[in-house]
């Protein structure tokens, strides 16, 4: 399934914009985390965000993570993405369950909670990472990525993220926009934006019916002839490994691998982005405890 984002700029370099479809994106982290339709659809307009804001980023061996940490029984979101916008991520609780809303779509603000934090971790390989962090204002997501860019970045943001879910739980439609309005944005050009934006419908429903990351931006920037600057095939990609593990494993300590030894006689380590498994056995940690 093609997944792709835009990098946009109005003519007048007054509005900046990034238009993606990652409906691919998001069922592959629901084939990998078997996750709930309420938990599907909150993990995927996370990582939507994620392979978005990882292309906001500079350098080639920048790293960007999205905590969303709210009191909901979802229990937190992380993802990390590069500057290609490849993209990784897991739901603390793939499982979860809540009520639909009152118009009867999943209700995302419930599952993730309405007090918490979004924290925007930007590691450039400096000794401390650039740490951002807002309030949540209602789980939705978009809504509170939206806050955070406009009060913790001062850059007013518009953004819009869904994730539609098939009758048989899989992804229908999933995909959404960034677009911030530059300090030489015009009052007019701004208010031109909100009524575009205002006037449109549903991100999943204009996805669902066929429609590009090209016709979203025309939408949405429409009177500003927008012109593209970069096309990005964008994937969900997990980079874990028997090496990362076994480093990780020496983090531990040699102390608390002993007792690991004796108690389990080995490790078995599972990657909470893919799921995949890596077993030690007791020999394999006794030369790792030889090491430290």
């Amino acid at each position: 399934m093609n997944n792709y984002i835009l990098r946009v700029t109005s003519a007048d370099k007054s509005i900046r914009g990034f238009f993606a479809v990652t409906t691919g994106l998001a069922e592959k982290a629901r084939t990998l985390h078997n996750t709930t339709p309420v938990a599907t659809a909150a993990l995927g307009r996370a990582i939507t965000a994620g392979s978005i804001m990882g292309l906001m980023i500079k350098g080639e061996n920048d790293k960007l993570t999205l905590q969303i940490k709210g009191d909901g029984p979802a229990g937190g979101i992380v993802v990390v993405s590069n500057y290609q916008g490849i993209v990784k991520g897991y739901i603390a609780n793939p499982d979860v369950e809540v009520p639909l809303r009152e118009d009867g779509k999943l209700n995302v603000g419930a599952a993730i909670g309405r007090e918490g934090k979004i924290n925007v971790i930007i590691d450039m390989g400096l000794k401390e990472p650039y740490v951002g962090q807002y309030s949540l204002v209602s789980g939705e997501i978009g809504e509170d990525l939206a806050h955070y860019f406009t009060f913790s970045e001062q850059t007013p943001s518009a953004v819009a993220l869904g994730v539609l879910i098939d009758r048989d739980h899989s992804v229908k439609a999933a995909g959404g926009f960034i677009v911030q309005p530059l300090p030489d944005a015009s009052e007019e050009s701004i208010s031109r934006l909100e009524e575009n934006i205002s006037g449109m419908k549903p991100i999943t429903a204009l996805i669902e019916e066929g429609k590009t990351p090209e016709d979203v931006m025309n939408i949405v920037l429409d009177g500003f002839e927008p012109e593209v600057l970069e096309k990005y095939e964008v994937d969900y990609q997990c980079d874990c490994s028997r090496e990362k593990f076994e480093k990780a494993l020496v983090t531990i300590g040699r102390e608390e691998l002993e007792k690991i030894l004796l108690e389990d006689g080995g490790a078995e380590l599972v990657c909470h982005f893919c799921n995949k498994k890596y077993n030690f056995s007791g020999e394999e940690l006794q030369k790792i405890i030889d090491t430290i």
